[in-house]
């Protein structure tokens, strides 16, 4: 959750039993101990778009978000194994920040973003008029894809071009669950990976707090409001 929520969290049951640690002292106690979280940079590209399909308009620009099923936010990012790479669908309820949906594939292929958004959509009632935001990758702009979100009556939604951080939400969820949940590592099988990636979304909806959630979880806050 962060050195800083840890704090906010622990601070006051040090205090009760006379340990007075601030936030800078924590910082220094992790640090010796090797407990910070290392920062990486990710190299391996997984956005295509440079193609000739049809691109859909940003829909959600300047959009007041206000409850959970309204916007669903997806990305894909690699997962390291020892022959190469698997690639992780995600679908984020842009509401509550909750992952609703995902697939690791062995592919980048639109068909996993299809798997992806079918789970994503497991038990909600309503899919008329969902807004599906993505990138401009070719595995959201393709017939295939665009065919499934008609089927649901979902709204696509896309990213201005050369816009990327127009899907930031998305893209920060993947840079958590590598950096703070361990999907950076090298997994031996994409079995193996599979289970740490069901895993790490368990804990991230479940666990992990987020400042603009008022320090809830994303389950939390989903269930709540929905």
């Amino acid at each position: 959750m962060g050195c800083r929520k840890a704090h906010d969290r622990i601070a006051p049951k040090l205090a009760q039993e006379g340990l007075l640690v601030g936030r800078d002292k924590l910082f220094e106690i992790l640090r010796e101990n090797k407990m910070l979280v290392k920062t990486r940079r990710a190299h391996t590209r997984t956005t295509y778009s440079n193609h000739s399909y049809a691109v859909a308009p940003n829909r959600i620009k300047n959009l007041l978000i206000y409850k959970p099923n309204q916007v669903f936010v997806a990305d894909i990012t690699y997962i390291r194994l020892r022959s190469g790479f698997a690639y992780l669908f995600l679908v984020t309820d842009l509401h509550s920040r909750k992952i609703v949906g995902h697939y690791l594939s062995s592919n980048l292929r639109h068909e996993g973003a299809i798997i992806a958004l079918e789970k994503a959509l497991e038990g909600v009632s309503q899919t008329d008029g969902i807004i599906h935001h993505t990138d401009r990758g070719c595995q959201y702009c393709c017939h295939e894809f665009l065919k499934a979100l008609g089927k649901y009556k979902m709204t696509p939604s896309m990213t201005d071009e050369n816009h990327c951080y127009q899907n930031a939400v998305a893209e920060r969820v993947n840079g958590t669950l590598k950096m703070e949940f361990f999907l950076d590592s090298t997994f031996a099988n994409k079995k193996i990976a599979s289970l740490a990636v069901d895993d790490a979304i368990r804990i991230y909806n479940t666990k992990r707090t987020h400042w603009s959630l008022g320090l809830q979880t994303p389950q939390q806050v989903y269930q709540e409001a929905a």
